[in-house]
């Protein structure tokens, strides 16, 4: 028997996670959102994937131009993680932080700890999320420390 929406949702609280928000880009414009689905897949070909629920737009911006981009933020990036999060429309969410076009012309955010640019090389349904792999074909790398988030909140590595 399977557990409760609730119930999982309090489990998964408890998993300490890096926040990334992911972009791309689409005929209406750039796309973006807050993801704390991230993972690396492999060392070669170097791929990570991407949680996405079935109906965000950046999914689907993703789908149709087969690329995407995370950027991976720091402990002074709480503020782009909420615009990306829903606070801020879409077009609002791009206005409101500083970021420019990648290597592959993909929307990255400045300052990040670290973006990757993929392209997709799998996409694959599961429940109502779209796991979708990518091959990194750039990264970019800047100091800092991670933004990390654990029990619906936002914390710092101590020490």
């Amino acid at each position: 028997m399977a557990i409760d929406n609730q119930e999982f949702k309090n489990a998964l609280k408890l998993w300490a996670s890096g926040v990334s928000v992911v972009t791309a880009n689409s005929a209406e414009g750039e796309q973006g959102m807050t993801a704390t689905s991230f993972a690396s897949v492999s060392m070669d070909p170097p791929q990570i994937l991407v949680c996405i629920h079935e109906g965000a737009e950046t999914g689907a911006a993703i789908m149709q131009d087969k690329k995407f981009a995370v950027s991976i933020l720091t402990d002074q990036q709480e503020q782009a993680s909420n615009e990306f999060a829903g606070a801020s429309s879409m077009q609002e969410r791009f206005s409101n932080v500083n970021w420019h076009q990648g290597d592959l012309g993909l929307p990255v955010l400045d300052d990040c700890m670290v973006s990757l640019e993929c392209t997709v090389v799998q996409q694959v349904r599961a429940g109502t999320h779209w796991v979708i792999i990518g091959e990194v074909q750039s990264t970019q790398g800047h100091d800092g420390e991670p933004l990390l988030y654990f029990n619906s909140a936002y914390g710092k590595v101590a020490g």
